[in-house]
């Protein structure tokens, strides 16, 4: 009897956690036939060029950080909103059927987001959103900016980048100069793209820089800001490194090296710029701030 005792809880979990799962790939599976449409048009179909290149990485961290959250969201207690999280779907739907049937792409991307918070309050209720606001809320940086904000605000970084760029080797000596974003170094010519400089990149780096403030778990909510405000101008710098590194291999190894190859390798160097300066202004925010807020 007391062994029948014992072995009935583990059955009645086991089929429980089987039940989970299955729920959990009916779930996953759901979406990926609602919305990888969308994600096909956006990147090799009709709104490809809305794209800006970091679409799927966001994605792709937005649900690793979902995961991260499993053991914590179903640890929670049982308190489904049923109503809410019917309300969240409904509009959510709206939006998306509106924004496929209209082809505007941003309304099937910001339909996703009410419909993963509708799934969550619907499962464990509000405290679930509470406990993935971070997830829900790194997903809206798939939706891309408005054309109009990028050319609006690409001018100015592009022209900022290349200023810095043109002082910084000018004064190490070499034989640099600009006009606008065209950078002459010796008899080179390189324009400074909105590929090496725009606002897509900034608004990708600002995405990375607050998963590595979430990933800290910093309490202090003065130092979290403040790591996050300090993202846009260590993307700025990061910005430059990249552009003085493509100058420099254009001036000693040549126009055709400087398109090529390292073109794409400035590319991980601007990543690993940015997280070696984030990391720095973190140390140096924790040097600075009092004890009290850098934890």
């Amino acid at each position: 009897m007391d062994t029948s005792s014992r072995t009935l809880p583990d059955g009645i979990a086991a089929s429980g956690a089987r039940t989970d799962r299955l729920l959990l790939g009916a779930v996953l599976a759901a979406l990926a036939v609602a919305y990888g449409p969308t994600y096909w048009d956006f990147t090799v179909g009709r709104a490809a060029a809305d794209a800006q290149g970091h679409e799927l990485l966001v994605l792709a961290i937005a649900g690793w950080l979902f995961w991260r959250q499993r053991a914590t969201l179903v640890a929670l207690p049982d308190a489904a909103r049923v109503v809410p999280a019917g309300l969240l779907l409904a509009f959510g739907a709206l939006l998306y059927v509106f924004g496929r049937s209209h082809q505007v792409l941003r309304m099937e991307l910001v339909s996703q987001v009410l419909v993963v918070a509708a799934l969550l309050v619907g499962w464990k209720g509000w405290a679930a959103l509470r406990a993935a606001w971070f997830p829900l809320f790194f997903l809206m940086f798939v939706i891309p900016l408005p054309y109009t904000l990028v050319a609006t605000l690409t001018g100015p970084l592009k022209s900022g980048v290349s200023a810095v760029t043109t002082h910084l080797l000018h004064a190490v000596g070499y034989p640099i100069g600009r006009s606008g974003v065209i950078i002459t170094i010796g008899q080179y010519e390189l324009l400074v793209s909105t590929a090496c400089a725009g606002l897509q990149t900034m608004f990708t780096l600002e995405a990375l820089g607050l998963v590595y403030v979430n990933l800290k778990g910093y309490r202090s909510a003065l130092r979290n800001t403040l790591l996050a405000l300090l993202i846009v101008p260590v993307s700025f710098c990061a910005n430059v490194v990249r552009v003085v590194v493509l100058a420099l291999v254009t001036y000693h190894l040549g126009d055709d090296v400087g398109r090529g190859f390292f073109h794409g390798f400035a590319g991980l160097v601007l990543f690993m710029a940015a997280l070696v300066f984030i990391m720095a202004v973190d140390r140096a925010l924790s040097w600075i701030l009092p004890k009290r807020f850098s934890q």
